[in-house]
């Protein structure tokens, strides 16, 4: 069948619906007439042979008619009244050879019954529904005994069918408006299930609602960004593959958000607390990009879509391109300083004060060109080369970079990224702190201490420090003493270094005021980074 012809589901629920309670009525009503029938008819039975056997139990009827006759009328007589005043069809009462004495139809008295009496002049009682001279009728029939207690003939008595058919008419036409409201109550209940199904289901029908599910299915696992779904009472109602990676958790549907196991802004994120539009936030060791836009439909709320996309990867790149950028302004900075060195001796040559340029080249030799070369003790040369980059790069922030005379690392490094990602940031965070700070000079010091294979790193600088009230939620993504910068992400640092530290064991946190009540002294433990 084309879709162009085919009835809409909605109203197929409605023909059902309807048809059945319709059938049910029905069914219902000839039931409930036929056992109404049935049992008004086993009634008037009773009723008739109860009303029989009071007859047959007048002595005067069962002695007259042992006489052989009834010339004075006297069963006639007391038989008609008794159908006066029960309202029977008819009472009537025969001999041993079923020859009426008493019948509603004088005419028909002295004339063989119409209906076998063979039954009640065997001495058994009957109680039956027949048809007569009369009609239709339940009847009820015994034995008529004299006072010696023998068998002189019958007695039947019957009441109309008719009065039965009538009574149950009028039972059944109460029933019918019964039906009736029934039926219609049922016709106005589907109807109201059609339209709840139908803005439940947004007037879609079950093919367009199949196909998209399988849209749907398509859609979700075949992007690279992870897609969080969330119903109004917020429960998770769809998560793909990338979703559940970048959380670390598979949500079943259905399940409240407040129960998946995360933290930080991912967390306010899910509550709804707050707002994400290309929010940078940490969960355990990733960096994520989270967005997070309601679904309304007819100005109605539907739920909520969270999109997740892994940073990591990016930000690691990105803290890669810092220290060759680290480096590059290092050398930048000594090739500066190497062309002052040459324009200073060339004019020493020029001008032919060939002692003082030669005791100016013995001073070259003596002195380093980056003054502010870690000491041997740190002979490790990624960390040389590292805190030498980060003191050019300070110099030309005016920011003295020292590393203190107490640093102590002989081992060697031997998970660069971890140490690069706590010690940059934690220097990276200090320098700036140390250039927006009014403390001059502008200085930051570094204290490497190692400790079998751990590394432990101190961070001074002489910035403005951390207000007590951001001592912890500093290391929260997201929270900085900065103002944001449009563009540049504010608040990772901090939260990265202490989750790269914790997920080694260690941890960063943040000691005291820095040298002279000023600025900040942050400290890191790192185990197992050396050997």
């Amino acid at each position: 069948m084309s879709r162009g012809i085919r009835i809409r589901f909605a109203h197929q629920v409605l023909i059902l619906q309807i048809s059945v309670v319709v059938l049910v009525a029905l069914a219902g009503y000839g039931l409930a007439s036929w056992m109404q029938r049935d049992e008004l008819r086993n009634q008037y039975a009773w009723r008739a042979l109860t009303l029989a056997r009071s007859v047959a139990a007048d002595p005067m009827i069962g002695d007259t008619v042992a006489t052989g006759g009834d010339p004075k009328g006297v069963v006639e007589d007391r038989a008609e009244r008794v159908r006066r005043a029960t309202g029977a069809l008819f009472v009537v009462v025969t001999d041993r050879d079923g020859i009426r004495l008493a019948h509603p139809n004088h005419a028909l008295i002295g004339k063989r019954v119409s209906t076998d009496p063979s039954a009640p002049l065997s001495g058994r009682e009957v109680k039956v529904i027949e048809r007569g001279t009369l009609g239709l009728s339940a009847r009820g029939k015994v034995p008529l005994y004299d006072h010696r207690g023998a068998l002189v003939g019958e007695v039947s008595v019957g009441f109309d069918a008719g009065d039965i058919d009538r009574r149950v008419h009028r039972t059944m036409a109460v029933a019918a408006l019964f039906a009736a409201a029934a039926v219609a109550l049922g016709v106005a209940g589907s109807v109201a299930i059609g339209r709840r199904l139908k803005r439940q289901t947004l007037g879609l029908e079950p093919y367009e609602l199949a196909e998209l599910v399988q849209e749907r299915a398509a859609v979700l696992h075949g992007i690279n960004e992870g897609v969080l779904a969330v119903d109004a009472g917020n429960r998770v109602t769809a998560c793909n593959a990338e979703a559940a990676r970048l959380l670390g958790v598979t949500p079943a549907r259905g399940e409240p958000v407040a129960e998946l196991p995360v933290r930080g802004r991912l967390r306010s994120v899910l509550d709804g607390e707050e707002e994400a539009r290309n929010l940078f936030v940490v969960a355990g060791e990733r960096v994520l990009v989270v967005n997070r836009r309601e679904v309304r439909h007819d100005g109605r709320l539907l739920g909520t879509v969270i999109t997740l996309r892994d940073r990591t990867d990016v930000e690691s790149l990105a803290r890669e391109l810092d220290g060759v950028r680290a480096l590059f302004d290092a050398l930048r900075a000594q090739r500066h300083e190497y062309a002052n060195r040459m324009h200073t001796l060339s004019g020493l040559l020029q001008l032919g004060h060939y002692e003082e340029a030669a005791g100016y080249i013995r001073t070259l030799a003596e002195v380093p060109t980056t003054r502010e070369a870690p000491p041997d003790s740190v002979p490790d040369p990624y960390l040389r080369a590292f805190l030498a980059a980060k003191a050019a790069v300070a110099t030309e922030r005016g920011v003295a970079l020292e590393i203190a005379d107490t640093s102590w690392v002989p081992g060697r490094v031997v998970d660069p990224l971890d140490v690069t990602t706590v010690l940059g940031n934690l220097v990276e965070n200090a320098i700036e702190a140390a250039r927006l700070g009014t403390h001059r000079p502008a200085r930051v010091e570094v204290e490497l201490l190692g400790d079998g294979t751990d590394l432990h790193v101190t961070v001074a600088d002489s910035g403005e420090g951390v207000p007590d009230e951001l001592r912890e939620a500093v290391f929260r993504d997201g929270v900085s003493t900065r103002e944001p910068e449009e563009g540049r992400p504010r608040g990772l640092g901090l939260a990265l270094a202490r989750q790269a530290a914790r997920s080694r064991g260690g941890d960063v946190t943040i000691a005291a005021p820095g040298p002279d009540d000023a600025g900040a002294v942050f400290v890191a433990s790192l185990p197992e980074v050396l050997q």
